[in-house]
């Protein structure tokens, strides 16, 4: 798994932003390109509803639930806790539980920043789907059963970071044809994490998506 090591700054080396420590290399991104599935564009199959209140789909169960086979599963410890505290550097937590974090430091993944966690704040710090759930609903997860639906939404080694809330309100569902991280010295880990977690899932991008991704490998080392 690629190594959640980065910068708030770069420098230009030839007129290129050099990728941030941990991106993967060239040849690494290429032979990811190489194994995901190919589709036209986006499905659209209906269906897909979030919320688990009364009368709601539920289709990725309940949000952060420690109910799943997942890494970090039946531990005791909600999924967004357990991201926080894998990613988060000085990590404070609640005074009497090893899984409530109330404070620490992260290294954004998508800004590239260094962002100041609090609980008293927490919308500033958001846990990302890299591979968005509404988009792999779309992309063949709708006919998945649930427990690998689960897994995937609370899959802490694959398919989930810890990121700028700010930023990752404005991804949303998007995917890398129409969005990227907005440090360019993050696009490579970005598309090798989202490469990853597509196949290992067996999920497929679509062509706009692989040309976009194939545009950030060509600028990797």
């Amino acid at each position: 798994m690629l190594a959640l090591l980065l910068v708030s700054g770069c420098s230009m080396i030839g007129g290129q932003v050099p990728p941030a420590p941990g991106s993967p290399t060239r040849a690494q991104l290429e032979q990811l390109l190489g194994s995901v599935r190919v589709t036209a564009k986006r499905g659209h199959p209906g269906g897909y509803e979030r919320g688990c209140k009364s009368g709601q789909g539920c289709v990725f169960g309940a949000a952060w639930s420690d109910d799943q086979d997942g890494p970090g599963g039946h531990d005791g410890c909600d999924t967004r806790n357990n991201a926080l505290a894998r990613q988060l550097t000085e990590v404070a937590f609640r005074p009497g539980s090893t899984c409530v974090v109330v404070g620490g430091t992260l290294s954004d993944p998508y800004t590239g920043q260094r962002i100041g966690f609090a609980k008293a704040e927490a919308k500033a710090v958001q846990i990302d789907h890299v591979y968005p759930l509404a988009a792999a609903w779309d992309m063949g997860a709708s006919g998945w059963p649930l427990d690998r639906r689960l897994r995937f939404a609370n899959d802490l080694d694959l398919n989930l970071l810890a990121v700028d809330g700010k930023t990752n309100q404005d991804k949303g569902d998007r995917t890398p044809a129409d969005w990227l991280p907005p440090a360019r010295a993050n696009h490579c880990f970005y598309a090798g994490k989202y490469l990853t977690v597509a196949t290992r899932y067996d999920l497929p991008v679509t062509r706009a998506d692989r040309s976009a991704l194939e545009r950030v490998a060509r600028a990797c080392p």
